[in-house]
């Protein structure tokens, strides 16, 4: 029994017939076909607009609480969520599911105009920042526009002006700078890091970090410095600061509200999509004035293919987190996925706002872990080394599917990540969001470690790092041009509907190719490895130890109160003494009415952080706490109902060996050609080449021997 589906059944609702499902369903169904959906409903009120964390310290639950349908940011702890509640009714609909919460901003209109204050009397105490644009302010659109020009300007030889290939839904190009040396020469070989800000419109830190790393980058190397002329002679970065144009200018240059409403323009996060499921009331107007408010359009980081219709997207157009028509619907997300597929892309970060987390592939529990998770760990924590932010698997928080670090890396191989800058708001104070959080400062959780900063350095590394990807060495005549290239189908999730029913994945192809012009003699291809780690297998682990031996729970003497609770504690081993792949905890107690003795139990870890919980009406709970590090661990015993010396619990610890590797023993091939100089293609051949492998194909121009 979920535990959504627990804690109704704990405040007196009961879900009859077809259980959670079909409960959910008619809700999804409902809000769907309402003329005035439940989304434009909660954020039309005139009351006071509160952030709140809810408590809810397990994925599932995590997951429950955006399934309600209210105003979810993406701000999550292992603790909780965070939610946005416009007054009453939305504080009701928590606490009829069995949810409580702390108030974390009491109100953010208030909030909001502390920040533009504190905006305006930063702009006005100083003529530069220490940041290396000198910014003391959030920059409009166009200032982006202006300052990818200047860096083009200043920078010839290091710079290349790029224009993603599709427009937005409103004609807008989407303009980003490639800085390399030799950047016009774009078919050279070097591997890509790329780095996007504001998919999220209203997320503006995102795209201030995102072009200060290359004002970094170029003054950096114009001073000489010997890990930026390190960085852009053997790679080449990319950066987009804004990927969703539309929105972002309609956020930037709304009249500010700061109550999250409807028509608080400000607060917008999607694309300006008109969705074919729009409801006729709410058509019409311009996507900076409509029925529908800032709620019309597409959420594009749950528009990738990769896993688009699974969970954590909803499949109602007037939600923040719309998934969209289908997969790869929206030509803002196409026109990134479009460039990744015709880059060699080895490295790749997209900016959001807020939660000061380095979240990392998979985005759906389900999925299992990456056939990369070594690697894909070990980079994700040297980055969160610098800015101190949270390093984890983005599943840990909730599901996210149709993500774009889920496209990039199942697909392409390369290593993607989502930054979530800050810990307060969306676009806070500008010192403290991006100032501080840019080059480590305090109040920064990265002060004195290297902020942002650091981060996109260590990432920048990596993308050129050849043990991350892989390489293809040769021989070629000069101006002959080597493509690497593959072709492949891939299916979606298995589609939520908008009834809530679940409907087979959906199919998509995806065109993978990078081409190098020779020079004449050697040349090195940086490619991903032509292997999908989609297909290649999951990650797993031989154990080096057995499990330790099963461990007694101890009942501390007494029972407490209903309503309140006890603790015990039990000890994890590690090596050399013991591998333990999982901790089972199993407590039972007798009963003889599953809701009149009822407790609940939650796990505490060494460090202090919730590892998991069993607050449901199943006897016994059971918790399974993955990899549990060494050390003391707390369980908290709640007498939720009726725990009496008769009805007193009793428990025990398990431990379970790791998971083995999961090895398909699929390889997928590049297909490496040669055309000559008139564009002739003189060869081909298959090249499989794993991740940190390098494969010489010789001259790459001569015909194989028959």
């Amino acid at each position: 029994m979920s535990t959504l589906h627990t804690r109704l059944r704990k405040v007196g609702i009961v879900i009859l017939g077809g259980g959670l499902a079909t409960a959910m369903a008619s809700t999804v169904s409902t809000a769907a076909e309402d003329s005035t959906p439940r989304e434009i409903q909660q954020v039309s009120t005139d009351e006071t607009t509160s952030l709140v964390m809810v408590n809810a310290p397990t994925v599932e639950e995590r997951n429950e609480v955006i399934a309600l349908g209210l105003d979810a940011t993406e701000h999550a702890t292992e603790r909780g969520i965070a939610v946005v509640l416009h007054g009453a009714a939305d504080e009701q609909r928590l606490r009829e599911a069995g949810y409580t919460w702390r108030v974390k901003v009491r109100d953010l209109e208030a909030q909001a105009k502390a920040n533009r204050k504190a905006d305006r009397a930063y702009a006005a105490s100083v003529e530069e920042s220490p940041l290396p644009s000198g910014r003391t302010a959030y920059r409009t659109y166009d200032d982006y526009v202006a300052d990818l020009a200047l860096l083009a300007e200043q920078y010839p030889a290091l710079t290349k002006p790029l224009t993603l290939e599709n427009e937005t839904v409103l004609g807008e190009e989407i303009r980003g700078l490639e800085i390399s040396t030799r950047a016009d020469t774009v078919k050279d070989g070097k591997p890509v890091f790329l780095l996007m800000g504001a998919h999220h419109a209203r997320e503006w830190p995102s795209a201030e970090h995102t072009i200060e790393f290359g004002f970094d980058l170029l003054e950096s190397y114009a001073d000489g410095e010997a890990r930026a002329r390190a960085i852009l002679a053997d790679s080449r970065v990319v950066i987009v600061p804004v990927v969703n144009v539309d929105g972002f200018k309609i956020s930037r240059d709304a009249a500010p509200l700061g109550d999250f409403s409807r028509f608080d323009y400000e607060m917008k996060r999607k694309n300006c999509a008109i969705s074919t499921f729009t409801s006729p009331a709410f058509l019409g107007g311009t996507c900076a004035d409509n029925p529908a408010g800032r709620l019309r359009g597409t959420d594009l980081n749950r528009n990738y293919p990769g896993f688009w219709g699974g969970g954590g997207a909803s499949t109602s157009w007037s939600s923040d987190t719309f998934r969209g028509d289908s997969p790869g619907s929206e030509p803002e997300s196409d026109a990134v996925r479009k460039f990744i597929s015709e880059r060699a892309v080895t490295v790749m970060i997209s900016n959001h706002t807020f939660s000061n987390l380095v979240l990392r592939p998979p985005a759906i529990a389900a999925t299992g872990k990456a056939p990369d998770e070594p690697q894909l760990k070990t980079l994700g924590d040297s980055m969160a080394a610098a800015n101190q932010y949270t390093s984890q698997a983005s599943y840990q928080l909730y599901d996210t599917s149709g993500s774009t670090e889920d496209w990039s890396y199942w697909i392409t191989g390369g290593l993607g990540y989502t930054f979530e800058i800050g810990t307060e708001g969306f676009h806070p104070d500008y010192e403290s969001g991006v100032v501080a959080e840019y080059l480590g400062l305090e109040p920064a959780a990265g002060a004195g470690e290297g902020g942002n900063q650091e981060s996109y350095y260590r990432a920048a590394e990596a993308a050129l790092d050849p043990a991350l990807h892989s390489q293809i060495t040769g021989t070629a005549p000069t101006k002959h041009t080597i493509t690497v290239r593959k072709h492949h189908v891939s299916p979606t999730s298995p589609v939520i509907q908008p009834d809530g029913s679940i409907g087979q994945p959906l199919l998509y192809e995806d065109t993978l190719s990078s081409e190098y012009v020779s020079t004449g003699g050697a040349f090195t291809i940086d490619v991903n490895p032509s292997t999908r780690p989609l297909v290649a297998g999951r990650y797993g682990r031989l154990p080096e130890a057995d499990p330790q031996a099963p461990a007694t729970l101890t009942n501390p003497a007494g029972v407490p109160a209903v309503g309140a609770s006890e603790l015990t504690t039990f000890e994890v081993q590690g090596l050399p003494d013991a591998d333990n792949g999982y901790a089972v905890v199993s407590i039972s107690w007798p009963t003889v009415d599953a809701e009149a003795q009822d407790w609940d139990f939650f796990v505490i870890g060494p460090d202090g952080e919730a590892v998991g919980s069993g607050a449901t009406l199943a006897n016994p709970e059971v918790i399974r706490i993955p990899d549990p590090v060494a050390g003391t661990y707390t369980i908290e015993a709640n007498n939720y109902a009726g725990g009496t010396p008769e009805y007193d619990w009793s428990g025990e610890v398990s431990f379970e060996s790791p998971d083995p590797p999961i090895d398909t023993g699929i390889k997928e091939a590049w297909l490496v050609s040669c055309a000559d100089k008139r564009g002739d293609v003189i060869n081909t051949r298959e090249v499989i080449v794993d991740r940190g492998q390098s494969v010489d194909v010789g001259n790459a121009c001569r015909p194989l021997k028959q």
